[in-house]
């Protein structure tokens, strides 16, 4: 048996190894992607130190105070999270919530909205850049947002006596061929976390067949349902004053663009601009790097506009605001008749639809949302949205926005949906509770009934 077991530890020694100098060696390779990167977008410069592993002094202020560690990669994981957030440094009021991001814009959304003392930049997955964040933050509970399965970190924080816990999850139509083929693997790296916390009955059943535990698994919802509704910002008042004082009218939102769909949404505007000729887009590109790039489309395609960084507050008349900012989009959508969200058009898998939809807002898709799949899915079945091919996108715009009547029914199913299945937060918080509780006790997570209970009356 301890031959066995000695045999276990050097095959598991060996994996994480061979995984780390996978790591490096791909790391090294794509060295002059980083570079130009680096160079040409401003990307990845910021934060280097601390990826490499270098805790910020900022975050040792209150080193006596114990820790909550959440991880979110980008904007949409932090929206999604943000509400989550606020209630854990309620629910536990003496703990820190210190909160880490890998993309540069979440970085700075987070900062705004947690101070800059409670966020930092996560670190690479190697063992040097790990180490001294869990060694000076001694983290009690670590969240980590959907599926980010970094083996060396699951690892190291398990062994640190870290309770670890994947909120959130899923397992996207994209992702589960590479995870099923993965999965003798994956059932080593995820044996570290305590608690999986998944979004529908299908993400549990993905979870369970890559290797995670049945006892540990639980369907807890989607939190991107509790999204809490954005403050009113001024810029929104600003702009709602401005499309009036110029007669503009309709307002088409559409946000969370990707390469290869602004030239589709460019093109269905003009045609709607030749029925509508007073007609506005606010356009939101998803990566800030690419609101240059996407300034310069415009310009090719000779359409009027103007970026949200030079508008001085005059009227708005027709034409194209480009939204090159952060944090804002999830407001504006209150400004919208139709509201348009990217990622979908191509086969980029989508992005999050409950925010034009917490504002009652008609919404559009395209074909390719599979990373939202259940959520896309439950609005589709309520008759609360539209999916659109792109060669019919003009023509639903034009349809809608022609339309006062349906665009309203759509709206309203909208939000509707959104009241009917939100609750994933107090599940959420109720289930790390208990886990939080069985580390006091120094035994593993048991389901409580009402835990159980919770799970089975998340939606399905």
């Amino acid at each position: 048996m301890l031959a066995g077991s000695r045999g276990g530890l050097k095959w598991r020694v060996r994996m994480y190894l061979a995984y780390s100098a996978l790591l490096a060696m791909g790391l090294l390779l794509s060295l002059p992607y980083w570079i130009l990167q680096a160079l040409w977008h401003g990307k990845y410069r910021a934060g280097l130190s601390e990826r490499m592993g270098k805790v910020p002094a900022r975050l040792l202020k209150s080193a006596a105070d114990p820790v909550i560690w959440l991880h979110a990669v980008s904007v949409g994981e932090l929206l999604a999270f943000s509400a989550l957030a606020q209630q854990l440094k309620s629910v536990f009021p003496r703990f820190r919530v210190l909160i880490s991001t890998t993309t540069d814009s979440a970085q700075q959304l987070a900062r705004s909205r947690f101070g800059r003392e409670n966020v930092f930049y996560f670190p690479l997955d190697f063992a040097f850049a790990i180490k001294p964040y869990l060694r000076k933050l001694r983290p009690k509970l670590i969240i980590v947002a959907e599926t980010e399965f970094w083996p060396n970190f699951l690892r190291l924080a398990g062994k640190s006596g870290a309770r670890i816990a994947i909120v959130n999850g899923r397992i996207s139509d994209r992702s589960w061929p590479g995870y099923k083929r993965w999965r003798l693997l994956l059932a080593r790296v995820l044996e570290p976390v305590d608690l999986f916390l998944a979004q529908t009955e299908e993400d549990a059943r993905r979870l369970l067949d890559i290797g995670a535990c049945a006892d540990r698994v639980q369907v807890a919802g989607n939190l991107k349902f509790d999204v809490t509704p954005p403050a009113v910002l001024p810029i929104v008042s600003g702009l709602r004053a401005a499309l009036r004082e110029g007669g503009a009218g309709p307002v088409l939102v559409c946000g969370s663009t990707v390469e290869g769909e602004e030239e589709l949404l460019l093109a269905a505007f003009e045609k709607v601009q030749s029925r509508f000729p007073q007609a506005v887009m606010i356009l939101a590109p998803r990566h800030p790097e690419r609101f240059d790039h996407v300034a310069a489309i415009i310009v090719d395609r000779g359409i009027p506009f103007c970026r949200r960084s030079e508008w001085k507050a005059g009227p708005l008349a027709r034409g194209i605001l480009l939204l090159d900012s952060i944090g804002e989009l999830a407001a504006i959508y209150a400004l919208a008749d139709l509201a348009f969200v990217g990622g979908s058009l191509v086969p980029r898998g989508g992005h999050n639809i409950v925010e034009p939809a917490l504002h009652g807002k008609a919404i559009v898709v395209g074909a390719h949302t599979e990373n939202f799949r259940d959520v896309v899915n439950l609005f589709a079945h309520n008759q609360a949205l539209r999916i659109a091919q792109t060669a019919e996108l003009s023509g639903v715009f034009m349809e809608l926005l022609s339309d006062e009547n349906q665009r309203g029914l759509l709206g309203s199913r909208a939000a509707q949906v959104v009241r009917t299945y939100s609750g994933a937060i107090p599940r959420t918080i109720a289930a790390l509770e208990a886990l939080l509780e069985s580390s006091k006790a120094g035994q593993p997570l048991q389901s409580s009934k009402s835990a159980r209970e919770d799970s089975r009356a998340a939606p399905r």
